[in-house]
């Protein structure tokens, strides 16, 4: 039996790098791929995975690492994982340097990427796409807009793929998740480790990076016939984007 393998982007912490270790449980061939070379060659290191440093909003570094892969093997899987946001300001205070950056990563990074592996994926003849969204590629809120705006377009990319691919051995998979509690989003997006805890004050569990990932490792082991075209995750505490329960206790 063939051993599969699979491309992981923004895997150096949070869903990405719960993602690689997830896969290579389940005895995959994964190459993580990120900016941060330290704490890549920690996962590599931990899990047996390989890795390639590149960043995804640089077009020549994406067809290098593109190639660098293709010369590895086989390539069955793309999760499309890396994004990123930045800020909390109404659209009339926001930052357009801010939204470049959110699109550059968000959404071009994924068409990047996609772009460079698909071949690849349609040459396997049971590729996957996993486009990492989010709810809020489905529910705009306040002082949001920006980071909406981008899984808007993720979501576009998966469901415009989808159609076009229409015939190819490829899966197109969107995973959208609520509220996730992982180390570093609430802190980039805010700047400041208090303001990012209250983020999750008073939440009774909230998704893990881990919980996205068993729902990204478990579209992928379904048969090849068997599509998830969307996946929405939220914690049970969190019914809308807008609306969670907190417990005012704490």
């Amino acid at each position: 039996m063939e051993t599969l393998r699979a491309v992981v982007t923004g895997a150096s912490s949070g869903i990405g790098a719960a993602t690689v270790r997830q896969l290579r449980e389940q005895g995959w061939d994964v190459v993580a791929v990120a900016r941060r070379e330290d704490k890549l060659k920690a996962l590599a290191e931990e899990t047996g995975a390989d890795y390639i440093v590149a960043d995804l909003t640089d077009d020549a570094e994406v067809e290098a690492m593109a190639a660098e892969v293709l010369r590895g093997g086989p390539v069955h899987s793309l999760v499309a994982n890396a994004g990123a946001a930045y800020g909390v300001d109404t659209i009339a205070e926001s930052s357009v340097e801010g939204w470049k950056d959110m699109f550059d990563i968000n959404v071009l990074g994924v068409l990047r990427v996609v772009k460079a592996i698909l071949p690849a994926l349609i040459d396997s003849g049971r590729g996957d796409i996993v486009v990492m969204s989010s709810t809020a590629g489905h529910q705009a809120y306040e002082k949001g807009g920006g980071y909406v705006a981008t899984k808007h377009g993720s979501h576009t990319i998966a469901a415009t793929l989808r159609l076009e691919l229409l015939g190819e051995p490829v899966r197109v998979i969107e995973i959208a998740p609520g509220m996730v509690a992982t180390e570093e989003f609430s802190l980039k997006r805010l700047g400041d480790a208090q303001k990012a805890a209250q983020v999750y004050e008073g939440v009774e569990n909230p998704l893990t990076a881990e919980d996205v990932a068993d729902a990204v490792v478990y579209t992928l082991t379904r048969p090849h016939h068997f599509n998830v075209d969307l996946m929405v995750i939220r914690p049970i505490a969190q019914a809308e984007q807008y609306k969670v329960a907190r417990n005012q206790g704490l």
